[in-house]
Parts: structure tokens; sequence; C-alpha cells
């Protein structure tokens, strides 16, 4: 697992993802994902791709596409901004996707209205990362994660499956089991969010919780209670080949050594 952990990197700027990028190459770390959230959309994010494709071709990149955060003012041109995004990763063999609706759909432009336009391209070879939210029936009432997963596998598009994060692996491992099922014998690679617990985390959680991801209260009012579980889920992804996906900032030798200590690797 050592060898495949993801890193999320945070930013404001492409000066401050500079700096984060060169803290990456002095530690080691060659896997990292770059989200499309907040300040990193449009300008940001393509500036992003440029400025990273240009100077860093070290890294494995995987790129998350918010068809939300990029759409451009109507559907067709929405479109064809991804499908440029998709060739330039296939042609250059230079990054790869994370396609991810958004925090709000758009009608008729989420993933699997965009799958079903992909298939139809001729000559278009292309595999898709897609999440996938375990905690959405249970939590939030909302049933038709299934539903649009399996509608997502249909389009034959799709090489890895990301999950969202929560604090309950029973949860966790009767969706994966699910999904298992669904994919049968086609081979995807899996990763999980993983965040490393801290006050201040669980403050800002508090203070501003994120849309549809469930946190126990039995983790955000006793911080030993946090690492106890994180500890096993982290525990939990190694049994079952699902690579972590670290949310947390690392930005610092005291935060990546933290990291560390919780997947028990050396550096």
């Amino acid at each position: 697992m050592n060898n495949n952990i993801r890193f999320e990197l945070s930013f404001k700027s492409i000066p401050q993802l500079k700096n984060k990028l060169n803290f990456c190459k002095l530690n080691n770390i060659k896997n990292i994902n770059i989200p499309c959230k907040g300040l990193i959309k449009k300008d940001l994010f393509n500036s992003t791709i440029k400025f990273i494709s240009k100077n860093y071709d070290e890294f494995n990149v995987t790129y998350h596409y918010s068809l939300y955060h990029q759409y451009s003012g109507y559907r067709e041109k929405s479109y064809q901004d991804f499908l440029d995004f998709v060739k330039n990763s296939h042609i250059n063999r230079n990054y790869k996707i994370l396609l991810l609706s958004g925090s709000n759909k758009k009608k008729n432009f989420d993933t699997v209205d965009v799958l079903a336009y992909l298939k139809k391209e001729k000559n278009l070879k292309v595999k898709l990362g897609i999440a996938y939210n375990p905690y959405l029936k249970k939590y939030y009432n909302i049933p038709s994660e299934r539903h649009r997963f399996e509608r997502k596998i249909s389009s034959g598009l799709i090489n890895s499956i990301w999950f969202q994060y929560g604090t309950d692996i029973k949860v966790l491992q009767n969706e994966l089991y699910y999904l298992k099922e669904i994919v049968k014998d086609e081979k995807l690679n899996l990763f999980g969010s993983l965040f490393i617990p801290s006050k201040q985390f669980i403050a800002r959680f508090k203070f501003r919780p994120w849309k549809e991801v469930y946190i126990s209260k039995k983790c955000l009012f006793d911080l030993d209670n946090f690492f106890d579980f994180t500890s096993d889920l982290v525990s939990f992804y190694k049994n079952n080949n699902i690579t972590p996906l670290i949310e947390s900032d690392f930005s610092s030798i005291e935060k990546l050594d933290s990291v560390y200590s919780f997947l028990k690797n050396e550096r």
C-alpha cells in the first residue's frame, strides 16, 4: 500500500501549488490528486494542468473533473471542453481522470449523462474513475446511488472507484460487497478517502459540515475514538486492496509524519 498511497493537494494559487509540489518531490511523493472545487476550478484548474505538465512530469497525477464547477454556461460547450480534456489525457498519457458530477448536479449534465455521451464517441478509447458514496441511503435518505453506479459501470468506460469518506465501516463493507457483485470479474482499482483526525479538523467540520459526508458523533466528540476509527479504516482499506487517498493537509514534516504513523509505513 505504501507505493500506491495518493495525496490530494489543496492550494489557492500556482506559487502555493509549486511549493507543495516541491515538498512532494523532497519527500518522495509521486502519486498526487488535484481536486476541482473551491478556488480550484475554471482558470486556476486549467492553469494547474498546464503548469504541472510543463514542469513536473515525474508525478502520477489524477485530476478530479467536476462537471458542476467546470460548467461553461451551456451543455454543448461544457461537454466539448470535457471531451478535449479527455482526449488530451489519452493522447499524452500524462494524467488520469476522476469524473464527478459536483456538489450540485446539473440537469442532463451529470456523470451518468456524460458517460452516455462519451460512449457514442467514435475512436475514443478512454477509462475514467467515478465516485461512490456508501452512506447516502442510510444517513441521507438518498436511495439512488446504487442505480446510478450500475448505469455508470454499464458504460464500459470505468477503471476505478473512489469511495467517499465516512465513519461507518459496516456500511462501507456492505456496499463493497454489492459493488463486487455488480462488477463481477472486471478489474477495477479501488480508492478510499482518508482524513487524519485532529482537533482542528473536528472544529471545522462541526462549524460547517460537508454535504453528504457522514462523521459519527462518537468521532466528532472524542478524539481518541476518532483515532481508533481511523486505524480501523486503514486496516479495512489494506485488507480490501483499497488505496488510501489522503485528503488532510500533509505539507509539513510533522503533518506528513502523522499520516505515515497511521499508515504504519516508513518514508
